[in-house]
């Protein structure tokens, strides 16, 4: 059984930033690629940034592009989530996911953690 847990999450005013992280157990991490995921209330869930396996693909939602920063790693099998600039329409829950592939598709990844929410004052 794989286990993800977000930790990070919080309040901040637009234009600071916030670092996310993901711990994974119960499998070694090296062994999948990591999404992250936002969803606000109402709204769909939205691929915000992904990694692959050995770090050597990564992929950003263009929302996203230039402002927050996705990394891993797998020695501590750990990942994270830069998150700078930030603005009101970032305010969500954060997930973390792994998967078989770096995907911009949530139904890819195989496991979920619980969520960190992150709310960003106008």
């Amino acid at each position: 059984q794989v286990q993800l847990v977000e930790s990070g999450g919080g309040l901040v005013q637009a234009g600071g930033s916030l670092r996310l992280f993901c711990s994974v157990s119960g499998r070694p991490f090296s062994g999948y690629a990591m999404g992250w995921f936002r969803q606000a209330p109402g709204k769909e869930r939205e691929f915000v940034a992904g990694i692959s396996r050995t770090g050597g693909s990564i992929n950003y939602a263009e929302s996203v592009k230039g402002r927050f920063t996705i990394s891993r790693d797998n020695a501590k099998n750990t990942g994270a989530l830069q998150m700078n600039s930030l603005k009101a329409e970032d305010t969500a829950v954060y997930y973390c996911a792994v998967g078989s592939v770096l995907s911009l598709y949530s139904r890819v990844y195989t496991y979920w953690g619980q969520g960190t929410q992150v709310t960003v004052s106008a």
